[in-house]
């Protein structure tokens, strides 16, 4: 039978159960809290604990909860490890989050941590000066985040889903996205860099970016804006329309609900593009739907529409203007 639990022993491990480690607690901090290899061999024998890494374990029986996962992730990398990747981004709050079985977990280069179980390691040599810490857990930068993850998404909706919402959200701005990428190795991030050109040319949702790839493939119509400037003759400010084709002042809107969360700001949304109306704009309304289960025949409405203005010897009236910064 080993030896009883000490008082610095006990006073260690009765912090960790409802302390910031959640009940997880590395090898090197039971030595330091006076645990001996035979009293941890003790506690695995009757079950009371658990072994979660080969190096980390959990003073409690069961499932780890996803948590509990990200903590013994950051124990094992040592204590100047980050949850990056997929993880970080859930303790962002983001919504749109790649399925990813695997917590990724940075650390300098200088230390020998295996990737093992649940655990990513990767060794990296460009330190993030934008870590949060969110909770228990010390995480990369938003934009960090996002791009770890995204080189081990394979889906450009995906992609293009997060960096959206990060600017969308003001988790990050466009210029912290292009300067993490300029900063980045470019293998595995031909994704992320696509959708950040997106946002770069005003493109501010995945279902806004799916219609300009669409509209793009035409032959017919000429290269759309998005999110452009737009002024009167006058110099009166507009509403700024999703896309634009300035050559027949044929505005492109995506009508998503998702960004508009109450009914106020739909019925603001429907006096915007009465305001285009009115200036001499034709405005079309397509949904995310329409534009993802149809985008044949939402190129052709657009197309349509596009040189019926023509033929009518419509000349455009709206001046338009390069896409102001992006404000969250």
């Amino acid at each position: 039978m080993p030896a009883a639990s000490g008082p610095a022993e006990a006073a260690a491990l009765s912090g960790l159960m409802g302390g910031t480690q959640h009940g997880l607690i590395a090898r090197s901090q039971l030595t330091a809290a006076g645990v001996t290899r035979s009293q941890l061999r003790w506690r695995l024998h009757t079950g009371r604990w658990q072994r979660v890494l080969p190096n980390v374990f959990a003073v409690f029986s069961g499932e780890l909860d996803h948590r509990q996962r990200c903590i013994a992730a950051l124990l094992h990398g040592g204590p100047d490890a980050l949850l990056t990747g997929a993880a970080a981004l859930t303790a962002h709050g983001f919504r749109n989050v790649p399925r990813d079985p695997m917590l990724q977990v940075l650390v300098p280069p200088t230390r020998n941590t295996p990737s093992v179980g649940f655990v990513l390691v990767q060794h990296t040599h460009r330190p993030d000066p934008f870590t949060r810490r969110i909770g228990p857990l010390r995480v990369t930068s938003p934009e960090r985040s996002v791009a770890e993850a995204a080189r081990r998404c394979g889906d450009p909706r995906q992609v293009r889903a997060m960096v959206a919402e990060a600017v969308q959200d003001g988790r990050c701005t466009v210029e912290d996205l292009v300067r993490e990428l300029a900063a980045a190795p470019r293998a595995g991030t031909a994704l992320l860099r696509r959708a950040v050109d997106e946002m770069v040319a005003g493109i501010r949702s995945v279902a806004e970016g799916d219609a300009r790839a669409h509209l793009a493939r035409s032959r017919v119509l000429p290269r759309s804006l998005w999110n452009p400037r737009l002024t009167t003759p006058g110099g009166v400010e507009l509403p700024t329309p999703d896309g634009w084709i300035a050559e027949a002042d044929l505005a492109v809107e995506v009508d998503s609900r998702e960004y508009h969360l109450s009914p106020q700001d739909w019925e603001r949304t429907m006096r915007r593009h009465r305001r285009l109306t009115e200036a001499g704009a034709l405005v079309l309304h397509f949904s995310p739907r329409q534009i993802r289960e149809s985008p044949a025949a939402f190129v052709r409405s657009v197309e349509r529409a596009y040189l019926t203005r023509l033929a009518a010897g419509h000349q455009p009236r709206i001046r338009t203007h390069p896409p102001l910064p992006h404000r969250p």
